[in-house]
């Protein structure tokens, strides 16, 4: 086991009717509000309205910017950062899933900050300081809302870029499961998708004697395995629909990381994709996770079957691990495949002629990935097994 230091100082609300706080926890850390959303469905739903109310009960001034894409874009956030200084905001209330945190996070430290913010992206600055930011979570998968990372896309050049810092870690989080009976299954599908990455990435580490992190990991891919059939079923299960938005938040907020040393490199690849084709991120690391385990496997064949054997039940056979440890790899292709999502790039409709562009910008600032390093030719051929 590494050394490591864990903080998460992110307040936790759980719960049903958890979103009526909201105002009282924003009055906490400011007076006017950016409340940062998606596209219509908080309205739909009449999330839009609680929020408000709660908010102009705290007496709290109101500034509103919707519109947050899927794969959120750096102009929203620049956009953002334009209002929150004519306006003087000093709190950024995001309302959605991981894109409109993940773009309230950008906004929050690119206010402050004197220069571009995409140079935060492209590690040429760190924030120094931000103004605050709280969470209404209502897509159970990216884990933004209590994390200290942030994924943005730059328009020009198709870019998609990550950038951490604690201070990007949200001041508090609400999360309410009955919020979520209304997504699609395909987007249920999706989260399901990036929550189980955010554990692998983290589970498939050359780090010797985690037990305790494995068995964590473990159990937190056999809750959202076991559950995600039940909240296709039947959406409106607030039991199943509460363990998947647990995990979410679990799976990202670095405790299965500690005392480990994370992979990412399916992360990084995936986000070439998505930054292209803007494909949902969850179907991304569906195809691409996959194709990634095929190509290292064979570096720690034991630490795949062990995932095999604990993860999808797969029989133990010490006599042909490397047989069990593939078996585990086919297993997560069959459940990715039955909730819905794709598992080649064949079947996203997403064609093969920008792969090398692809593979060149993933490894433009060297390797990718810690579990077996990644040059360009490596994460082409991973996009060749994905196809």
């Amino acid at each position: 086991m590494e050394n490591f230091t864990f903080r998460n100082a992110t307040k936790i609300i759980f719960g049903k009717d958890a979103e009526n706080y909201v105002g009282t926890e924003t009055a906490r850390y400011g007076s006017k509000v950016l409340l940062h959303y998606g596209g219509g469905s908080i309205k739909n739903y009449g999330l839009y309205d609680r929020v408000l109310k709660s908010l102009k009960d705290a007496g709290l001034e109101i500034i509103e910017l919707g519109g947050v894409q899927s794969n959120p874009r750096l102009s929203m956030v620049k956009k953002g950062i334009d209002i929150c200084r004519k306006e003087k905001v000093d709190f950024i209330l995001a309302v959605g899933g991981g894109s409109v945190i993940d773009s309230a996070k950008a906004i929050a430290a690119g206010v402050t900050y004197n220069g571009d913010v995409w140079d935060f992206y492209t590690r040429k600055a760190v924030p120094e300081k931000i103004i605050p930011l709280g969470v209404v979570l209502t897509i159970p998968a990216a884990g933004s809302e209590t994390s200290g990372a942030s994924v943005i896309t730059k328009e020009e050049g198709s870019y998609k870029r990550a950038f951490e810092s604690e201070m990007l870690r949200p001041k508090f989080a609400i999360l309410n499961p009955e919020i979520s009976y209304t997504l699609p299954p395909y987007q249920t599908a999706c989260g399901v998708s990036d929550i189980m990455a955010h554990v692998m990435e983290r589970y498939f580490t050359r780090v010797q004697n985690v037990d305790l992190t494995d068995r964590l990991c473990e159990a937190t891919l056999e809750t959202v395995i076991g559950n995600t059939p039940l909240v296709l079923k039947k959406p409106n299960s607030y039991q199943a629909r509460a363990e998947i938005m647990w995990a979410g938040t679990i799976a990202h907020n670095d405790l299965l990381g500690t005392g480990r040393i994370g992979d990412w490199a399916s992360h990084g690849i995936e986000h070439e994709l998505s930054g292209i084709y803007d494909i949902a991120h969850g179907a991304g690391l569906s195809i691409i996770f996959p194709a990634w385990m095929k190509y290292v496997y064979k570096q720690d064949v034991e630490r795949f079957a062990q995932f095999a054997v604990r993860v999808w039940n797969v029989e133990a056979d010490f006599k042909n691990v490397e047989k069990v440890a593939f078996k585990g790899i086919k297993r997560l292709e069959e459940f990715y495949k039955k909730i819905g999502l794709p598992i080649t790039l064949k079947e996203a409709n997403i064609p093969y002629d920008r792969l090398e562009e692809m593979a060149e910008k993933c490894t433009e600032g060297g390797p990718r990935g810690n579990f077996v390093r990644l040059d360009k030719n490596d994460v082409l051929e991973i996009l060749m097994l994905a196809r």
